[in-house]
């Protein structure tokens, strides 16, 4: 069974998405903080993280970025999911590591086809 990690501090989306994903047969993990994640990474080694870049005091980029330099969790790909569809948001994601993009509200068969596809190959491999 795939595990995510979902970092959103948002509870209305996490709890949307920690749902939808666990009834698509997901195991899930969720951290409400980017040091959260960066702990939660490390100690439940998901297959892939979903990562939100607007949050609290370290955003979900700072938070990639530490995950992606550690020998423990390098190799996990991150998936950024924003509600801006911007392209310096997709160009920020892309150069602090993440392997994919998604906008809010989630679209979730878009979401699970990212997921299967990253998960199925090595992390660093980035979709433009």
């Amino acid at each position: 069974m795939t595990k995510v990690l979902i970092v959103e501090d948002n509870e209305m989306n996490r709890d949307m998405l920690q749902r939808r994903l666990e009834r698509k047969g997901y195991d899930t993990v969720c951290a409400i903080s980017g040091p959260e994640g960066i702990q939660l990474a490390e100690s439940a080694q998901p297959d892939i993280i979903l990562m939100d870049v607007a949050l609290g005091e370290m955003d979900g980029w700072e938070a990639t970025a530490q995950i992606l330099s550690k020998d423990r969790t390098r190799h996990i790909p991150v998936i950024a999911l924003t509600a801006h569809a911007l392209e310096s948001d997709r160009r920020k994601s892309v150069a602090v590591g993440c392997v994919d993009f998604e906008t809010k509200p989630v679209s979730l068969p878009d979401l699970i086809a990212k997921i299967e596809r990253h998960v199925a190959k090595p992390a660093g491999q980035a979709v433009n």
